[in-house]
């Protein structure tokens, strides 16, 4: 099992590990500060023993590195695993954006069916099976989620259930939510929220985030 730094301090952006496999160009190593994507949120970029990842995917409660071609590195070498802090940190602050407006649908507007989400360094994303444009609600979805960023209330980030690897975040007094992610500290840290409108065929509702 890879140990995961990045849950025990997302801030964390190097750590020096073991190489624990390979196979071909995909390594595996003992602990790492690298996400793989998961939940709709990027994978990390940044290199491990000095290499660029290609792709970071998991496996069980592995996960596997796809590295350039030619790394040479062995299995027990020690290695130094560094990420893109830039592009971490606008993950962060992307994904518990969007986390705070799909609760704030659920809670103001629902019952909702999320139906797809993604969260990329320019943007997050969140669809909804929904009749009709989302358009209208958006203001009070914006004011409501920004209230709660300019609160700059504490986020909790812990184990469900540590041998199976679940995770959750909660805000006391708005919610409790399983989620793997990479998480804040404080909701202040997001900044400010910008909501936007999409539509992505009918029956469909797009809301895109953006923070700054």
């Amino acid at each position: 099992m890879t140990r995961k730094l990045f849950w025990e301090n997302p801030y964390r952006t190097s750590a020096t590990t073991l190489v624990s496999a390979i196979d071909g160009n995909t390594v595996s190593v003992a602990e790492t500060v690298f996400y793989a994507e998961s939940g709709g949120q990027e994978s990390d970029h940044g290199t491990i023993g000095g290499h660029s990842v290609l792709a970071a995917q998991k496996d069980g409660t592995e996960i596997r590195y796809t590295l350039t071609p030619g790394h040479n590195l062995t299995v027990g070498q020690p290695v130094e695993i560094e990420i893109d802090w830039y592009r971490r940190y606008r993950l962060m602050r992307l994904h518990f954006a969007a986390e705070i407006v799909l609760e704030l649908v659920y809670r103001d507007f629902g019952p909702v069916e999320k139906t797809g989400a993604h969260i990329a360094e320019d943007k997050a994303r969140i669809d909804f099976s929904w009749d009709g444009s989302i358009g209208p609600i958006l203001p009070q979805l914006q004011a409501s989620a920004q209230a709660i960023l300019d609160a700059d209330l504490p986020i909790v980030s812990a184990y469900s259930n540590e041998e199976k690897e679940r995770r959750y975040w909660q805000i006391d007094g708005f919610a409790q939510v399983p989620c793997g992610g990479t998480h804040l500290k404080r909701t202040g840290e997001v900044g400010t929220v910008e909501l936007r409108r999409r539509n992505p065929g009918k029956g469909r509702e797009r809301i895109e985030i953006f923070v700054s």
